[in-house]
């Protein structure tokens, strides 16, 4: 992986003019792996993100006893037919928010002794919702320290199925844990979510690569879904480019009056955070979409007009619009985004401060942020704390493409998905 200074400064573009492939999707690198390695076989998983959250599940499932090889971005897992080799594991997930939950669900299926855990932020991200709904399936799970928050522990004998409720506010990845690990329940699973389910394209998405490795799911909405009792099997298995890399891309084109065309995602993906292309398109912006590419102009006439935009099915993508909006004829309103504030720092928080620095006027709410235009160009330098967040750092590096004196503190940050993103930066 590359090496960054302790402060990187942007170098300010005319016009972005370019066609490119994106990194690998997280979701679904690390999806793929946990279903590759329930899996009957041989899996062969190509095109997969290798950046520090998938080499974390790498990590993890090599420690749980899989065979996982790479070559590349090409890996290969050996399944176990829903068998955990391991009888006892401690993992360090770091701050990957899809290892743990995803991990703590695949374990459960074991027997045995598992303790997960990651760094202090990731102790102040809550699980408990998870953890309650496989109790309801018969795991024995608990955290260390009592408070919903890693480290989990989880004394695995299989799970027995039944019925289990699960709370949709705060996170979709604990659905998709659950759905990933139900086939191998000793019964079937039927899944409530209660309450209104965050995110929901990517419960589609778990679904489709649950059904691309051969386990249906029977679903009513996203409110209750059944799975009976199956078996995945091995595949070769090609991961599309990252929408959410992608947007980075995308919102380099708006805010310099460029275009950028993304090679390896097209109209037919699942992925949600695809669909910044199409809020780009209604602040002005050209958009079109083929079977594998997605092209991004910026508006004709120049002009980026704002709006009110709702991004529950995409939250990821609030702070990268966020620092378009700074470049807006009017102010950008982004609702019903809560869910930021557990992510790997408070990104609501964050992203009010950090845009304030550029002369800028700011609404924090509980769930949403109005972003004012900038007025006049902020004086001197503007250093962004990236609070150790990738994607505050991705976001608020956009910004200077369009403005000088935009230095982001802790660039290295970029490795949890991106690693090599400020080089893509400065070559487009």
């Amino acid at each position: 992986m590359l090496s960054y200074p302790d402060q990187l400064e942007i170098v300010p573009k005319r016009v972005v003019d370019a066609r490119r492939s994106v990194p690998g999707s997280k979701s679904l690198t690390n999806r793929a792996f946990v279903v590759a390695a329930l899996a009957t076989g041989r899996s062969v998983l190509h095109d997969v993100l290798i950046a520090e959250d998938s080499e974390v599940m790498i990590g993890a499932l090599r420690q749980l006893d899989f065979s996982v090889t790479l070559t590349g971005i090409t890996a290969t897992v050996e399944g176990r037919a829903g068998a955990i080799p391991a009888d006892a594991a401690t993992l360090d997930l770091r701050l990957s928010g899809t290892s743990i939950r995803f991990l703590t669900a695949l374990v459960a299926l074991g027997r045995g002794d598992y303790r997960l855990d990651g760094t202090a932020r990731m102790r102040e991200r809550p699980i408990g919702d998870l953890l309650a709904a496989l109790s309801e399936l018969g795991a024995s799970v608990g955290t260390e320290l009592g408070n919903d928050c890693p480290p989990v522990i989880v004394r695995a004998d299989g799970l027995g199925g039944g019925a289990a409720t699960i709370a949709g506010g705060r996170s979709s990845q604990y659905l998709s844990a659950l759905l990933m690990a139900a086939p191998y329940a000793r019964n079937p699973v039927t899944l409530r979510v209660e309450g209104v389910l965050q995110s929901k394209p990517f419960i589609d998405m778990t679904i489709e690569l649950m059904r691309d490795f051969g386990v249906d799911v029977v679903r009513e909405g996203y409110e209750r879904f059944e799975i009976a009792p199956g078996v995945y099997q091995a595949r070769e298995y090609a991961v599309e480019g990252d929408a959410m890399a992608a947007g980075y891309l995308w919102a380099a084109a708006a805010v310099t009056g460029g275009r950028v065309t993304v090679t390896n995602l097209g109209e037919g993906s699942s992925q949600g955070d695809k669909r910044l292309a199409d809020v780009l398109g209604s602040m002005g912006c050209s958009v079109g979409w083929s079977e594998h590419e997605v092209a991004v102009a910026a508006p004709a006439d120049g002009v980026l007009r704002g709006g009110r935009f709702d991004l529950n099915d995409m939250p990821d993508q609030a702070q990268t619009l966020a620092v378009v909006a700074l470049f807006a004829d009017r102010p950008v309103r982004i609702d019903n985004i809560w869910n930021l504030r557990i992510k790997e720092t408070d990104r609501l928080r964050a992203l009010a401060t950090e845009l304030r620095k550029f002369g800028t006027e700011v609404t924090e709410g509980d769930d949403y942020i109005v972003v004012n235009p900038l007025e006049t160009p902020p004086p001197g330098r503007v250093i962004v704390d990236s609070y150790g967040d990738h994607r505050m750092a991705m976001a608020f590096a956009l910004a200077g493409l369009r403005l000088p004196g935009v230095v982001i503190d802790n660039p290295a940050c970029v490795a949890k998905t991106f690693p090599d993103f400020f080089r893509v930066l400065a070559d487009l």
